[in-house]
């Protein structure tokens, strides 16, 4: 430990984003960076706390005090390696994560001001593709292989530790290109999709093939072909709401929307039929979560006229605090993020009732306040009527309320299955840990 009175004399800095006014017209990350040495300076505030639970908290099992103790010294390739021993795509979560480790940190509990471990983290891998600290690995073959379905976050996890143990993988991916959510889920204004091609071109040269336009079934006759199969086809049914109007022009799931954009993007044409575009309208996200955060973001880009976001839910607890799940463990706090920033009327507590439209076009949504009462049964709170039913004007509807985790069939004795096809849907970092746990049962199986 450098400076063991650094969480003392310095302030939590985080880099922040770019203006409002220059990031809401275009796609660009809206992250910026610290310089050098305020980021060695934020490096130096992690403490030698003795307990540290940023390991327990992190899913991967990251080791934030070793590595940020190495970035402190300037050791920027040291701290890569003790990175990277846990984290195979640090450049993912350095930017995505929503930093559990941060939460369970030690100053977050004294001072609210915990360590920036993710930022840490994007900047010493950042500097390690800059500097040519990674190094392409050519793995000694064992004669196995392994098959891997879906190249999501889960997928490439398991993918690439399964690599390097030595077997020879084949990863089938349904898409244009991999990267599952990573790509075709959050926008370019929070991941830069450059950034995802970088890594699978490591991973290409490392000598893992890549299968891109092939969805597969996984039955016994695919599995025979292998010496095990993973399946990491994530959570794709979207969870739909079922109410009168459903069918109207206007009202699409959230990842319509987000994907179709990142294809745009990355430069697919669509007519103007096929379009989904918030330009001129005022939009409706339903569901306050990530992905509703990600459509209001796109929203603003695309040239919205407003953008409102309604939950179901109660709102949460506002402050760093949060009583009924205290730390270390993660707090289900309010949580403003950059497109909240850039304008949207948020509410709670409000259940939706009617889509209204004219000529089959979407015109408004008939809602209603409520509220939550306990069960005397136990169980879920009961859902009650509170306000008037009210009418929230709005030519495109977002549906944003969350995925159902897949059921599967008895698959024969190699196949494995990992990530949020295991688990329903959840955090890309849970998914890559999940990825890795998978590798490691097909090795222990196949010994």
């Amino acid at each position: 430990m450098g400076n063991p009175k650094a969480f003392l004399e310095i302030h939590r800095q985080e880099a922040g984003y770019r203006p409002i006014h220059d990031r809401i017209h275009d796609f660009g990350e809206v992250e910026q960076t610290l310089n050098t040495r305020e980021r060695k300076l934020q490096a130096s505030r992690c403490m030698d706390c003795g307990v540290p639970f940023c390991h327990w908290a992190c899913p991967l099992g990251n080791k934030p005090p070793e590595w940020n103790d190495a970035l402190y010294k300037g050791e920027w390739e040291k701290a890569y390696h003790l990175l990277s021993a846990t984290n195979p795509f640090p450049e993912f979560t350095g930017r995505i994560c929503p930093a559990l480790c941060e939460k369970a940190c030690i100053l977050n509990l004294i001072e609210h001001e915990p360590t920036t471990n993710r930022e840490d983290e994007c900047a010493i891998t950042e500097a390690a593709f800059r500097e040519g600290y990674i190094k392409v690995h050519q793995p000694e073959r064992n004669g196995k292989r392994v098959a891997v379905i879906g190249a999501g976050p889960a997928g490439l996890a398991a993918a690439n530790e399964l690599n390097l143990m030595g077997y020879s993988v084949t990863v089938f991916e349904k898409n244009e290109a991999s990267g599952g959510l990573l790509r075709y889920g959050i926008p370019n204004f929070k991941l830069n999709k450059a950034i995802i091609d970088r890594r699978m071109s490591l991973l290409e040269q490392e000598g893992i093939e890549f299968r891109y336009g092939e969805a597969v079934e996984c039955d016994a006759v695919f599995a025979s072909q292998y010496d095990a199969v993973v399946i990491a086809t994530g959570t794709p049914t979207a969870r739909d709401l079922r109410i009168p109007g459903r069918d109207l022009s206007g009202v699409h799931f959230a990842l319509e929307l987000l994907s179709q954009q990142n294809r745009v993007l990355a430069g697919m044409e669509f007519s103007k039929d096929q379009r989904i575009t918030a330009k001129g309208k005022d939009v409706l996200v339903i569901g306050g979560g990530d992905t509703g955060s990600d459509c209001i973001g796109t929203a603003h880009r695309q040239g919205c006229k407003s953008v409102t976001q309604i939950e179901i839910m109660p709102k949460p607890v506002e402050g760093p605090v949060d009583p009924k799940n205290p730390w270390p463990n993660f707090p289900r706090t309010l949580k403003t993020t950059s497109s909240h920033e850039e304008g949207c009327t948020r509410r709670w507590n409000i259940n939706s009732l009617e889509f209204l439209g004219k000529d089959g076009k979407l015109t408004g949504v008939k809602v209603q306040e409520i509220d939550w009462e306990p069960n005397p049964e136990g169980g879920r709170p009961l859902m009650v009527e509170k306000g008037k039913p009210e009418i929230i004007k709005a030519e495109l509807v977002l549906l944003a309320m969350g995925f159902l985790k897949p059921e599967h069939p008895q698959y024969p004795d190699n196949v494995f299955v990992c990530g949020d096809a295991a688990n329903g849907a959840s955090l890309v970092v849970r998914a890559m840990a999940s990825g890795i746990q998978t590798a490691r049962k097909i090795d222990s199986y196949l010994k």
